[in-house]
């Protein structure tokens, strides 16, 4: 099968190495456009571009997924399949082109978690398991009928970091699957259940802000849940404090009010009351500094126990 290969992040950059592994026949990928990074401004390639580049593939960047010109080369290269891994809506235009449909992998267990950040409120949430999906694109955002599934446990040590990993080396396992039944004519797709439809939104700035008043469970699940992206965050003395790795119900329910330091130790971590119990920081950022864990932090700032996070 022609196959056209779109996505732009990490994530899907484990899915195309697989299928360029597996011998699957890439003619193109679509890629988001280059972005100025760094001090210097300059043009960076999306980690898709970087390998496509390695292994002489085309590339197209189109800002506008309606552009006729794009739209031309698209169909010029007559591919029976589109794969979409982490990528943007695509148009109905474009969804018609291959004819053999557009097929999407999705990380979460579908139909839960539907949008932009489901590893992300798979933590949050306190999950359990998740997993991935391929599916066949049609009708509303990651509603399409459902190829293959594989579920995920989530780890307590897990943070978005080391799931969104794992689930990249399982999505694309599952991926290459899902081609080997679209090729034999056994990939029907089933219909996803509305009833059980959960949603993933994109998560903003102000959306990652720490409510001490929630319980320290729900509080922990919430940072790791946003490590290491984008993070969640308080203030300390007026400053910006990003918080990244956090313990729970090692330490004794000391008294205070919610988001008050009452204690400072190497070891045991930044000992902070919330709405329901303590919660340990343990590895931390204050703006315009490097991450610390809280034993390199805390020698370099003076904590005062009484303090409040805000």
């Amino acid at each position: 099968m022609r196959i056209v290969f779109m996505g732009t992040p990490e994530f899907a950059v484990v899915s195309l190495q697989k299928l360029l592994k597996t011998g699957h026949e890439v003619g193109a990928v679509v890629t988001g456009p280059d972005k100025k990074q760094g001090r210097g401004m300059r043009l960076a390639f999306s980690p898709v571009k970087k390998l496509a580049l390695q292994h002489s593939l085309p590339v197209y960047q189109p800002v506008n997924l309606k552009d006729p010109q794009f739209l031309k080369a698209l169909g010029d290269l007559n591919p029976d399949l589109i794969l979409v891994v982490a990528f943007r809506i695509l148009p109905q235009v474009v969804l018609a082109i291959p004819s053999k449909g557009v097929v999407n992998l999705h990380p979460s267990l579908l139909p839960k978690y539907r949008g932009a950040a489901p590893i992300h409120w798979a933590l949050i949430n306190g999950e359990k398991i998740t997993g991935v999906t391929t599916m066949y694109i049609h009708g509303g955002v990651d509603a399409g009928n459902i190829i293959l599934q594989q579920g995920v446990p989530i780890f307590e040590a897990d943070d978005t970091g080391s799931l969104h990993d794992r689930l990249a080396e399982v999505g694309a396992g599952v991926l290459v699957k899902t081609l080997d039944l679209i090729q034999s004519g056994q990939a029907k797709g089933r219909p996803q259940d509305e009833s059980q439809v959960s949603r993933a939104p994109k998560i903003f700035k102000d959306d990652c802000r720490i409510d001490w008043t929630k319980g320290a469970g729900e509080i922990h699940n919430f940072i790791r849940g946003l490590s290491p992206q984008p993070g969640a965050f308080t203030h300390l003395d007026g400053k910006l404090l990003k918080i990244f790795k956090t313990g729970v119900g090692r330490s004794p329910d000391l008294p205070g009010k919610p988001g008050e330091i009452v204690r400072a130790h190497p070891v045991e971590g930044l000992l902070v009351r919330t709405g329901s119990g303590i919660i340990a920081l343990k590895e931390v950022q204050r703006e315009g500094k490097k991450r610390l864990p809280i034993d390199a932090f805390l020698p370099g700032y003076r904590v005062k126990e009484g303090t409040i996070l805000e």
